[in-house]
């Protein structure tokens, strides 16, 4: 919440702000919360540390590089980077309420970012990750309906490389039954098309068949425990006791089967803008990332086909 000295007028746009982001932007409850804590943060350290009168038009470049400076001794460069964009997309959104003329943000130039490889599991991998939940129903360490809905979860987020966030908000008036494909509402609202793949749609069409409670068109795919709609959290648990029982690194999350769905998309001769439209990528740029997985498939074809490899 905003503290009861938050009555200049840019500042008091917190709250608009972050319902902005929620009801129309569609970011997801993670990404809004932390962009209301970045502009909470930033605002108090401004006034700890400046005379700043809390009007986002009077922050002045002076301001903002030494902030970039402490916070350059404190926190990674991504967090930074993260931080900065969170500010700077409030400043566009008091420029669009004609709160402020100019962007403060504008031309601060940010500490490079390394570029991380992506972690992903290799097919073999996630072969033994997806058989989990079908071992412990053999065993009968778990029961049908979570057996069948664990693998409902897994089999979607690889069969189709879905965010957790576009798993759990999937609904069955979203899937065209008949030629196995769903229309995900990814990020900024962003509607796109994803084949779900043939074991995921034979897997979703048992659950519905004997597990659903209900099945029209706005009720939701994946049930929780107490068979009303998953929960984001729930998801990353359960993916980690399914990494853990198919001894694999339990620092993978959720979001590295999506990239994994990727890597294996490309390593299988995939197109890469056909694999940006997959992931719902605004940019090619955000999609190659994942070319360094075709490196070794490239090397294989070489040391086959030229004579001086």
């Amino acid at each position: 919440m905003l503290k009861q000295e938050d009555t200049h007028a840019s500042v008091a746009q917190l709250k608009p702000f972050l319902s902005h982001l929620e009801m129309e932007r569609r970011l997801s409850a993670y990404t809004v919360r932390n962009y209301g804590q970045a502009i909470r943060d930033f605002s108090n350290w401004m006034r700890e540390n400046t005379h700043w009168d809390g009007e986002w038009e009077h922050l002045s470049a002076t301001h903002l590089k030494r902030f970039l400076i402490e916070r350059q001794g404190t926190h990674s460069r991504r967090t930074i980077h993260n931080h900065f964009s969170a500010l700077k997309t409030y400043s566009r959104f008091l420029q669009t309420k004609k709160l402020i003329v100019k962007n403060p943000f504008t031309g601060i130039t940010l500490p490079k970012l390394d570029k991380p490889l992506p972690k992903f599991l290799t097919e073999k991998q996630m072969s033994q990750l997806l058989a989990g939940p079908m071992r412990l129903l053999e065993n009968e360490s778990l029961e049908p309906f979570l057996a069948w809905r664990d693998r409902l979860v897994l089999e979607l987020l690889y069969g189709a490389g879905l965010r957790v966030s576009e798993l759990a908000g999937l609904n069955y008036g979203a899937i065209d039954f008949s030629l196995g494909v769903a229309r995900i509402l990814g990020k900024g609202n962003k509607e796109r098309l994803c084949p779900l793949g043939k074991i995921a749609m034979l897997v979703l069409e048992k659950f519905r068949q004997e597990f659903a409670t209900k099945s029209g068109y706005v009720d939701a795919v994946v049930l929780g425990n107490k068979k009303t709609r998953i929960r984001v959290r729930q998801v990353q648990l359960l993916v980690k006791k399914y990494l853990a029982l198919a001894d694999l690194p339990l620092d993978l999350t959720p979001h590295k089967i999506r990239h994994s769905f990727a890597t294996h998309l490309l390593n299988h001769g995939a197109d890469l803008r056909l694999v940006q439209d997959l992931l719902g990528h605004s940019s090619l740029s955000s999609t190659q990332i994942y070319t360094h997985v075709t490196l070794g498939r490239l090397k294989d074809a070489h040391n086959k086909a030229h004579p001086r490899a």
